[in-house]
């Protein structure tokens, strides 16, 4: 049995890694909004956080009421409460990472976690 799996994004406007990589602690999906659009809703999570990184293009989140301005190689951490839309810019589109995990599950990390 291996310990990995590997998958490749060629495209679309969403894709979601789950299945794929058969993930079990986190929620990761890769996200393209062509210019002038925007996700069709205003969401919120009961208790996922939700990290995006930004990979190409220009856009913006409304968070909670606040227009937060986003460009390639930004990084922003939403709680699970805050409600959000992502727009992308009029004259460019956006291709984004969102990383969901459980808020305040995170127990160690990077040397903490590590077995040597």
């Amino acid at each position: 049995m291996k310990n990995f799996d590997k998958t490749t994004v060629t495209g679309g406007a969403r894709t979601e890694l789950h299945d794929a990589l058969h993930l079990t602690g986190a929620e990761i999906s890769v996200n393209a909004l062509p210019a002038g659009a925007s996700v069709p809703f205003v969401h919120a999570h009961k208790q996922n956080e939700e990290i995006y990184a930004v990979l190409e293009g220009k856009g913006k989140a409304v968070i909670d009421g606040e227009t937060v301005p986003l460009a390639a190689g930004d990084w922003v951490r939403i709680s699970p409460a805050a409600k959000r839309q992502f727009f992308a810019d009029a004259d460019e589109g956006i291709k984004y990472l969102c990383i969901q995990v459980k808020a305040n599950s995170l127990e160690s990390y990077t040397a903490s976690d590590a077995l040597l």
